[in-house]
């Protein structure tokens, strides 16, 4: 309830007040009981609230049920559509706001009965049944402008997608340029409002926007930075995650999302001194597994420890977190640790793979010879098996080509298999 007053008031509403109720099954017609839609009427009247937010994804029927309840001037929102709108607030270029109408439309288009009800019930005439006449069902006017608004917001969804689907075109190009420069990229990733963005402008002395409230920065940015040994890095901020996400963002947002799945090391930065760390961690984690980029290496950044009132208890949180280091984004705290680690990571640690790569990739199996330690190779029919080691920041690009052992297929009599040893071809 504390995030979604935080949520509230990042879309520039004022929270009067909050109630709870504990549900064994929702109520069919309005979600939560009778009594506690009695209550909440009395207290919209009391408080001259406008809005009701409801911490969960509403409905249709839900939504208009509670909307009938509580009248016409009180506006009710559920989760999902609050976050919509701080995203629409935020987003600032021309893919943040492509990918934020889109998740918006989809959201809408099956709540548009909400706002023709009215013209349904003008439908129809004399005694018999609204919209029907001698037993047969005619359409009314609400009924044929519900249906000219659906067809309206489909066509626009398709226009949606197909302009995103040229910006992840474009992203492509890029990421493949990216790949041939052979410049690594990271991605920082977190829950919103950890200090992702300080972090980056401290980093990279970027001026990437900053703000205490929740999803200030939704478009990715990313910059270069250097690394202890003279070794270059490219590292991007992403949009912050929150705790049930609603699935219409991260679909709209996959384009977005794309550039955490193609990183080659994941920095997650968690807010240490928020009291729901722990959960807000596991829920980050959760939405990586979710778009696909939980086996990518990751650091994990506990930041903010300059607010706490007792620096012993950074320490007490190492041991909590795997693979962590202690920072403070905002007075530049552990920078140190925090790049070694990451250089480490990038190009000290080597992890052993097995992999059978196509001919067609041939461009990964360049990268495995002149990046990582080849112990065999062996060719076949259906492409190249490889068994070695590699970079932690290359593991990622190999693991859609994972075998225990080279599938040979049908007899090649050109085939070659030859092992080395202690190789780096």
């Amino acid at each position: 309830m504390n995030e979604l007053a935080l949520l509230a008031d990042t879309a520039g509403l004022e929270v009067v007040g909050e109630t709870t109720q504990k549900l064994d099954r929702p109520n069919p017609e309005t979600y939560i009981g009778s009594g506690k839609v009695e209550e909440i009427v009395a207290l919209a009247e009391e408080f001259l609230a406008n809005v009701v937010i409801f911490d969960i994804e509403l409905s249709p029927r839900h939504q208009r049920e509670l909307e009938e309840h509580l009248g016409a001037d009180v506006k009710v929102l559920d989760r999902t559509a609050l976050i919509l709108d701080i995203f629409a607030q935020h987003a600032n270029t021309r893919e943040g706001i492509l990918q934020v109408q889109l998740a918006q439309n989809e959201y809408r288009l099956p709540r548009l009965t909400r706002a023709w009800t009215h013209l349904a019930r003008q439908a129809g005439g004399g005694g018999g049944r609204a919209g029907s006449v001698g037993g047969v069902g005619l359409r009314g006017p609400g009924e044929t402008q519900l249906e000219v608004d659906r067809r309206e917001i489909r066509r626009h969804i398709k226009f949606l997608k197909e302009e995103l689907e040229k910006v992840r075109a474009h992203r492509q190009r890029y990421r493949a340029q990216r790949k041939r420069s052979r410049i690594p990229l990271i991605s920082l990733v977190g829950y919103t409002n950890a200090g992702k963005s300080t972090l980056l402008n401290q980093l990279a002395k970027a001026d990437v926007y900053v703000a205490n409230q929740l999803f200030a920065t939704l478009d990715p940015t990313t910059r270069r930075i250097e690394l202890p040994g003279g070794n270059n890095a490219l590292i991007t901020d992403t949009v912050g995650f929150i705790q049930k996400l609603p699935t219409q963002l991260i679909a709209a947002f996959q384009a977005t999302l794309e550039e955490i799945t193609e990183a080659d090391l994941l920095v997650h930065v968690v807010d240490i001194t928020h009291p729901n760390a722990a959960a807000q961690a596991q829920s980050v984690e959760e939405t990586l597994k979710e778009i696909g980029a939980e086996h990518i290496p990751m650091i994990i950044a506990l930041n903010k420890i300059d607010r706490l009132p007792d620096p012993a208890a950074a320490q007490q949180a190492l041991q909590t977190f795997p693979n962590a280091v202690a920072i403070s984004a905002l007075k530049k705290v552990g920078f140190d640790e925090l790049l070694q680690l990451v250089n480490a990571e990038l190009f000290e640690n080597y992890s052993r793979i097995s992999v059978q790569i196509p001919y067609t990739e041939g461009q990964l199996i360049s990268l495995f010879h002149e990046q990582g330690q080849v112990d065999r190779i062996e060719n076949t029919r259906k492409g190249v098996f490889i068994q070695g080691s590699l970079p932690g920041r290359l593991v990622a690009r190999y693991k859609p080509f994972e075998a225990a052992s080279p599938d040979t297929g049908a007899p090649d009599e050109e085939a070659e298999s030859f092992e080395e040893s202690g190789k780096n071809q």
